[in-house]
C-alpha cells in the first residue's frame, strides 16, 4: 500500500551515468539505463540515501512522495534472482566451425574467435607499420568474447574502457603484450549484461589477474563497479588493479 514516506528523486538532466550511486545503493535499488541512473522500483528504495553522497553531480536528492513502502523480503529476492539470472547466462553456446562464439543474426566475423599469437620463430613486424602488435586474440569487445576462449584461460586480463584505448599511447607494449584483453563501455553498454559476462568468464576461465583500465570521467567508474561486482557473482577470488588515464594520455592512478 502507498503512503508518504522519503524515497529517491534522480535528476537525469543533471545525471552522467557514472554508476557510482548503483555502487553505492546495497539494496540494489537503482541501475543504469541507457546511460542514466534509475530508480528500479519503489520498493527496493528505503530512502536512506547512502547513494546521494556518491554523485558527483548532485543528481540525487531524498524527497517526500506517496510511494510503496520498503520491503526488504523483495530486495532479497531481487538480489537472488540477479545472481540466478548470472550464473544461468554463463553457458556459452558451442562454438560453430570457423570459431564463431555465439550465433548472431548478421553472421558477423566480429565474433569469430582467433588466437593472433605468432607461431614459434616467426615476427608480425611490418615495415611499413614501424611496430608489432601485441593483440593476442580476437574477438576484444566483452559481449562478443566465448567466456571459455582458451586464451582467457589463466591470463592476466585486462578489463578495458573503449576511450582508454585511444588515450594511452602505450597500450600495446605495456598492456597488451602477453594479456588477454576484453573492452566495454560503462556508459552506453548493457552494464549487467556486461556484469554477467565477465562473471561468466571468470569462473570458466580463472585468470591469475584482472587489471581494469578506466577514464578519469566519472561515468568510466562503472566499469570498476561491474567488476566487483563480477568478482563478487562468480565466487573467484582474482586480484585486481585499477588503472585510471588522463584525457591527455597520462597514468593519474596505478594501484
Amino acid at each position: 500500500m502507498a503512503r508518504t514516506r522519503k524515497i529517491i528523486e534522480i535528476d537525469e538532466k543533471k545525471c552522467n551515468g557514472c554508476g557510482q550511486c548503483v555502487s553505492a545503493c546495497a539494496e540494489g535499488a537503482l541501475e543504469l539505463v541507457n546511460g542514466k541512473a534509475k530508480l528500479v522500483k519503489d520498493i527496493y528504495c528505503d530512502g536512506l540515501g547512502a547513494c546521494i553522497g556518491e554523485c558527483p553531480e548532485g543528481a540525487l536528492k531524498i524527497i517526500e512522495r506517496d510511494a510503496v513502502s520498503f520491503n526488504e523480503k523483495a530486495v532479497e529476492k531481487r538480489m537472488e534472482s540477479k545472481i540466478l539470472k548470472a550464473k544461468k547466462g554463463k553457458t556459452p553456446k558451442t562454438p560453430k566451425p570457423g570459431g564463431t562464439g555465439e550465433t548472431l543474426p548478421c553472421g558477423c566475423p566480429s565474433s569469430q574467435v582467433m588466437d593472433l599469437k605468432p607461431a614459434k620463430g616467426t615476427h608480425i613486424y611490418t615495415p611499413t607499420q614501424g611496430v608489432d602488435s601485441e593483440l593476442s586474440h580476437w574477438p576484444i569487445k566483452l559481449k562478443l568474447l566465448p567466456p571459455e576462449a582458451p586464451f582467457l584461460k589463466g591470463a592476466d586480463l585486462v578489463l578495458l574502457a573503449d576511450c582508454a584505448a585511444a588515450a594511452y599511447p602505450n597500450l600495446h607494449p605495456n598492456l597488451l603484450r602477453g594479456r588477454a584483453i576484453v573492452m566495454a563501455c560503462p556508459k552506453f553498454d548493457d552494464l549487467e549484461g556486461h556484469i554477467n559476462r565477465l562473471a561468466a568468464i571468470l569462473e570458466a576461465s580463472h585468470p591469475k589477474s584482472l587489471t581494469v583500465v578506466i577514464m578519469e570521467v566519472p561515468c568510466c567508474n562503472g566499469l570498476l563497479f561491474a567488476a566487483e561486482k563480477a568478482i563478487e557473482l562468480s565466487g573467484v577470488k582474482v586480484p585486481m588493479k585499477k588503472m585510471v588515464i588522463s584525457r591527455d594520455g597520462k597514468i593519474l592512478d596505478n594501484v
